[in-house]
């Protein structure tokens, strides 16, 4: 039977990606009452397949990291960079993570947490598809409709908070108007498929084929290339690929010109012919996102916040997104949990989350992009958390800003918070260049 959508509860979650569902788990733990609405069928297609090792803490908190390494998804152990000819590599073990990090299948991954958040208490309805949230009155009323029969049936619910997790369409962003592409050159599109039997970057600098797997361990491979910049993430069963350019590069492209600019793309540039050369597109994998990086001026208010994709997007180089999410979903069920024993002080409580989350993604875009003081990036709020880190995650992010063309601003940054000098011996200690044994 048909699980009923109730009129009402105290906190709506929208979308069920990884900052939806964390969200929802953090809450449902503490006895709130969560309904989380996504308009996919889950598993569902997704891309970001890769994750650093800081992502644990937070699986840690939502009681989860055990089924994580139950579900036995690829661990990596690094990156390798190939950025406008020089070669750099970060071994994660440099820094003194015991535990990988991942290569993930998305829909495994993200069906994996929330299934969990089901377990923690949390409604979850698949197949409903949020419209409109009416902000007008304290308490928000929800618009959904509701696919899941054979007729589609519209509906409303009523809440003391909504959560905005529906990644990159930004419900909230876009009904307030307060989403903005990155107005700079960095801003970009990708392209991205997946691939049977491809060779894959080990940890040792050389290629591998796939039943090396279980011998070498993987990195996640990236190359920049005249229009951009390109992915290799080897998973259990296939390989993904993207290719991230300019959006002009792609103007008036229809999908089949896409498909073969990426075919072609990826048969003729240096190293990545090489990993793929016994390789076989799956047909029909292509994907395309043409907005991709843009940002929320405003992410939080008294009844409502705006996580994960749904506030922010930035060219992931790094891997942050899914780390972006956990964090953002932690720092939004704390204000709520926080408000809902204190409403006088709800408003404060969302104030103090904006700035969490603003500080967190202009740390990711100052990293990513190479710019500050434009795109959304407060230089005040980066640097304070620069001096807030772990020393030796941020040993690790002054280190990956190295492996691109776009760290002497971040630099600047991090010189201005006081933070530079006491890594650089570290730093220039552990930046790798393999130009000459680079064996792909």
């Amino acid at each position: 039977m048909q699980q009923i959508i109730p009129k009402k509860c105290t906190v709506l979650v929208i979308g069920g990606g990884p900052a939806g569902s964390s969200a929802a788990t953090h809450l449902a733990k503490i006895g709130v009452d969560v309904v989380l609405l996504e308009r996919a069928e889950f598993p569902r297609n997704q891309v970001g397949e890769s994750l650093i090792p800081h992502f644990w803490k937070f699986t840690d908190q939502l009681g989860v990291s055990e089924k994580i390494q139950q579900e036995g998804f690829l661990s990596k152990a690094g990156g390798i960079t190939v950025w406008d000819g020089k070669v750099h590599q970060i071994s994660f073990s440099d820094y003194g993570y015991r535990r990988p990090g991942l290569h993930v299948e998305r829909d495994i991954f993200d069906n994996l947490l929330l299934e969990h958040s089901k377990l923690q208490g949390a409604l979850v309805f698949n197949r409903v598809a949020v419209k409109k949230v009416d902000l007008s009155i304290a308490e928000p009323v929800v618009s959904y409709i509701d696919t899941r029969g054979a007729s589609n049936v519209v509906g409303t619910i009523q809440c003391r908070f909504v959560i905005d997790a529906s990644g990159h369409s930004s419900l909230l962003a876009h009904q307030l108007e307060t989403r903005h592409n990155i107005s700079s050159e960095m801003n970009f599109m990708s392209l991205w498929g997946y691939f049977k039997n491809s060779r894959y970057a080990g940890v040792d600098r050389q290629s591998h084929s796939y039943p090396e797997l279980t011998k070498v361990a993987p990195v996640t491979f990236v190359m920049s290339h005249e229009d951009g910049w390109l992915w290799h993430i080897v998973l259990r069963e296939k390989t993904s690929v993207g290719l991230i350019v300019h959006p002009d590069k792609m103007k008036g492209m229809d999908r089949q010109q896409r498909e073969t600019y990426f075919k072609q793309s990826c048969a003729c540039l240096p190293h990545l012919k090489d990993l793929l050369r016994d390789a076989q597109f799956i047909e029909g994998s292509l994907q395309y996102r043409p907005d991709y990086s843009y940002y929320a001026t405003q992410t939080c208010k008294e009844n409502y916040y705006c996580i994960g994709d749904a506030a922010g997007f930035v060219d992931p180089v790094f891997s942050h997104g899914i780390q972006n999410a956990f964090y953002n979903a932690a720092m939004a069920s704390l204000a709520i949990s926080e408000s809902l024993k204190n409403t006088a002080k709800s408003a404060r409580y969302a104030q103090l989350c904006e700035s969490r989350i603003q500080q967190f993604y202009g740390f990711s875009r100052a990293l990513s992009l190479g710019d500050f003081g434009v795109n959304g990036v407060n230089r005040d709020l980066v640097k304070s958390l620069m001096k807030a880190m772990p020393p030796l995650e941020l040993e690790l992010m002054l280190v990956a800003s190295e492996m691109t063309n776009r760290s002497e601003n971040f630099k600047q940054l991090a010189d201005e918070a006081g933070v530079w000098e006491s890594f650089s011996e570290q730093h220039e200690q552990k930046k790798r260049g393999f130009i000459e044994d680079l064996k792909l």
